[in-house]
């Protein structure tokens, strides 16, 4: 897949530096494969999750959240944000 907004896993790598190989692994695989719909999805990553138009993945254990738009017809991942997990459960990040 192509991911788009790739500059928001740079930052976040600094912002959350114990979560930096998690992030890097999340991309490596992202990047070489091609998903098919949220079920093909699921099955490499069976945590993420579905709210709304936007797909939810744990990152390292639980303590970051990667929040994006996926365009499966496209094969584009397009990052809206990286957040710690207690900004998340704030809610914060479908207000912007």
């Amino acid at each position: 897949m192509h991911i788009i907004t790739q500059k928001r896993i740079w930052q976040a790598k600094i912002k959350h530096p114990r979560s930096s190989n998690s992030l890097d692994c999340w991309y490596r695989i992202v990047k070489k494969n091609n998903f098919a719909n949220f079920s093909t999805l699921k099955q490499v990553f069976n945590t993420v999750d579905k709210v709304g138009c936007y797909y939810i993945f744990d990152i390292g254990g639980n303590k970051i959240r990667l929040i994006a738009n996926i365009h499966f017809n496209r094969q584009k991942i397009y990052i809206r944000a990286i957040i710690s997990h207690i900004e998340y459960e704030k809610n914060n990040w479908q207000k912007e």
